[in-house]
């Protein structure tokens, strides 16, 4: 029974049907929860969650000032880590919103939605990047976790903090930190100064 429950659960996140209608409207959805849990926001827990969640975003960033998305394989900055960094930094980011309102239900829901999620994104990913790079992917693969950073191979101190403003640009990093900052401030605001 539990085998068939988690199968029908990777089948919704990797239907096609469900992930589209969810692209149409994420950014609703998100503004939604968003708004749900501003009443919930604890003071003694938005330092922490803000740790958290910058330290999301500035793995995030690193990311869009690294990857070439498609266009070659990117084995460096967090990449030479670990294969799937973004979706690390995604996962904290929201991770240290959340934790802002100390309510560990919220917490779990969110840690099993995200691993669903990840899980299922990761090999679709995973197997178009196999398409495109072949063996070189492979390669890669096999040295790299797709999630545990792990030092490797790959591991150049040369590559470690480049910026590709070009990169940045592609990736909307500079819309990212506004849209996050600009939620930071809303947060802090309904937390300490305007609780609802």
């Amino acid at each position: 029974m539990p085998l068939n429950i988690i199968r029908r659960i990777n089948n919704l996140f990797n239907s096609r049907k469900a992930r589209k209608t969810f692209l149409k409207f994420r950014f609703p959805v998100i503004l939604i929860l968003f708004i749900l849990i501003l009443p919930l926001l604890e003071k003694q827990w938005y330092l922490p969650g803000l740790i958290v969640s910058v330290s999301g975003e500035l793995i995030q960033l690193w990311c869009f000032a690294t990857i070439k998305t498609k266009k070659r394989l990117t084995t460096g900055g967090p990449y030479m880590f670990v294969r799937n960094p973004m979706y690390l930094g995604r996962f904290f980011l929201f991770l240290g919103i959340l934790m802002m309102t100390g309510n560990p239900w919220i917490i779990l829901v969110y840690l099993i939605v995200y691993y669903f999620y990840m899980t299922n994104r990761v090999k679709r990913e995973e197997s178009q990047l196999k398409e495109i790079f072949g063996r070189d992917y492979r390669t890669y693969c096999s040295d790299v976790h797709p999630y545990l950073p792990t030092v490797n191979r790959y591991f150049n101190a040369k590559n470690l903090f480049k910026f590709d403003g070009e990169s940045f640009a592609q990736n909307h990093g500079t819309r990212n930190m506004t849209a996050l900052g600009a939620c930071y401030v809303l947060l802090y605001v309904f937390t300490f100064i305007w609780p609802i």
